[in-house]
């Protein structure tokens, strides 16, 4: 019998309506256009402004359209994990909630949080599930709702961030196809550097916590800067060795969009053409746990069976990785 890997079957994604371009947020902060745009790529991020509505709602839109796209019967899902840093509340998970709502009542559910290499680390859990034989169908999605934990007058990190929420079903292969192998790390040195410092059971929601602004995401930018560049490189240049694939073996480079100098560092030390390299980032900006399952939605009709995609992410803890997957058909 042939080995079982766990491959893609389907994608979808979702992105806000409303557009926060870097003109309209040189109106709310100091900076302008070219600053953000030389030095992180980003042109505009959107944003999910109805206030009765949480990161849930962009996962059941982004799970919706791949079930959709993929024809795909949600009762037939057999598990749903949520890739977030920010779900709805604390205690119950909002995965739960989505896979119900998606009508994935079969289903089991749960949150992973590794910050913005979760859908990575989801990536991993899924294949993982799907290699023992139990389960058939496990729906993988990333989404955040970064908004509901920004500062917009920190121009640190306001100019970083955007909503959206992406979505991989994976089910069991034979051919050979889907995720060959993986390289994941972390390092607890990064905890001080990508926080929110308030919400947790380390310091609780008080009064002065809120008055001090400490449920707001803070970003020690130089530093983690430094440490993704040669984190998601490191890792990436390492899974392309360790499965000896050269740079013309690789079809494409799915990296995590937080920052255009960072994907490029990584497809630099790779020897990858910008061809083989999709970018959305100029107008999502970073979504965190959603950023590598909506390239795959935005990018999907470019992908062939057979295809060797690097997945790269790096993410606050610090957490990050590369799994190198290869694509398991044709879009229509």
């Amino acid at each position: 019998m042939s080995k079982i890997t766990a491959a893609i079957t389907a994608v979808g994604g979702y992105v806000p309506d409303f557009v926060l371009s870097n003109k309209v947020l040189e109106t709310m902060v100091e900076t302008n256009d070219e600053w953000i745009t030389s030095r992180t790529g980003i042109k505009e991020r959107r944003i999910l402004k109805d206030n009765s509505k949480g990161t849930s709602y962009l996962a059941i839109m982004a799970a919706k359209d791949l079930l959709q796209r993929g024809n795909i019967n949600p009762e037939e899902i057999d598990m749903v994990l949520l890739a977030t840093a920010t779900p709805d509340m604390p205690v119950a998970a909002t995965a739960v909630y989505v896979a119900t709502q998606i009508g994935a009542v079969n289903a089991f559910a749960y949150d992973l949080q590794a910050a913005c290499s979760s859908f990575l680390y989801g990536m991993s859990t899924a294949a993982a599930y799907i290699q023992s034989g139990r389960y058939k169908k496990v729906l993988v999605i990333g989404a955040d709702k970064m908004s509901s934990i920004i500062d917009y007058t920190d121009r640190a990190t306001c100019i970083i961030f955007g909503d959206g929420a992406g979505a991989a079903l994976f089910e069991p292969n034979e051919e050979g196809l889907g995720l060959v192998d993986e390289f994941l790390r972390s390092d607890g040195i990064g905890r001080e550097y990508l926080k929110i410092d308030a919400g947790g059971s380390l310091l609780p929601a008080s009064k002065e916590t809120v008055e001090n602004g400490q449920h707001y995401v803070y970003q020690d930018g130089k530093t983690v800067f430094k440490y993704a560049v040669t984190g998601m490189a490191d890792v990436s240049e390492k899974i392309m060795e360790r499965n000896n694939l050269t740079k013309d073996d690789v079809n494409w480079l799915i990296a995590h969009q937080a920052n255009k100098r960072i994907i490029d560092a990584t497809a630099s030390r790779m020897d990858l053409d910008e061809a083989k390299v999709p970018v959305n980032i100029e107008r999502y900006g970073n979504t965190t746990s959603g950023t590598l399952p909506l390239l795959l939605s935005d990018f999907e009709k470019n992908f062939k069976k057979g295809d060797n995609l690097i997945f790269a992410a790096f993410g606050g803890g610090f957490t990050w990785g590369a799994i190198y997957l290869k694509w398991a058909y044709d879009s229509n």
